[in-house]
């Protein structure tokens, strides 16, 4: 490879690692991100380097260009842009995947969670209760999952969940929009007094309630 090939195929690799270390924090999903010039001013590099960084990131699924309106950030990794191509709005798919993870990630979390996650937990649980309107509702349910799933202590399983972030935060929104706030009491106090099976069930019967058009 021509050595100027090289160099060039490195600064688009930083730009690309540069611009993931904002997706989702500095840029939230839905947000437009800063024009093409502005841009290659904060890189430090040139606009065919931020051009094709972008063109790789809307290969991955996290950005998307809409011709003459801007570049959007879709999804905070290639598993949830993934995910959302593939679920689109299918409420019901998302449900029933979370379903088969959750239930399972509260499974390991009575087993394997520790004084720490037990308060963290708390804490959301404590914010959930507190919700004062949907918004804040969401956030706070978010949130408790995605702590049961940390409390399981499975790395695989916690990034592939991480994958899922807007995918669920969705599917929480859209069953909230509809049924009545359910803060996850019954899961919280499996987890905490370690047992697997009731943990799992309070995960899965939640689940199969919404699926069925019950609450969320």
């Amino acid at each position: 490879m021509p050595l100027a090939t090289t160099r060039r195929t490195g600064l688009v690799d930083q730009a690309i690692a540069q611009l993931r270390a904002v997706v989702g924090t500095d840029w939230p999903v839905g947000t437009r991100i800063p024009p093409e010039p502005e841009l290659a001013a904060t890189l430090g590099v040139g606009r065919n380097t931020v051009r094709e960084a972008v063109r790789a990131l809307a290969h991955a699924g996290i950005l998307e260009v809409r011709q003459g309106d801007g570049t959007y950030v879709r999804a905070t990794s290639e598993i949830s842009g993934a995910l959302r191509r593939l679920a689109g709005t299918e409420l019901r798919e998302v449900l029933e995947v979370r379903r088969m993870i959750e239930s399972e990630g509260a499974r390991l979390a009575a087993r394997h969670r520790t004084a720490a996650d037990l308060t963290a937990l708390e804490a959301a649980m404590a914010e959930c209760v507190q919700a004062d309107g949907q918004v804040a509702f969401v956030d706070a349910d978010l949130r408790f999952h995605q702590l049961v799933l940390t409390a399981a202590h499975n790395a695989v399983l916690a990034e592939l969940y991480r994958g899922l972030t807007e995918v669920v935060h969705a599917s929480v929104a859209a069953v909230a929009a509809a049924h009545p706030f359910t803060c996850h009491t019954g899961l919280l106090a499996a987890i905490r007094a370690g047992d697997g099976e009731a943990a799992a069930a309070e995960a899965r019967d939640f689940l199969d309630a919404a699926l069925d058009g019950g609450g969320a």
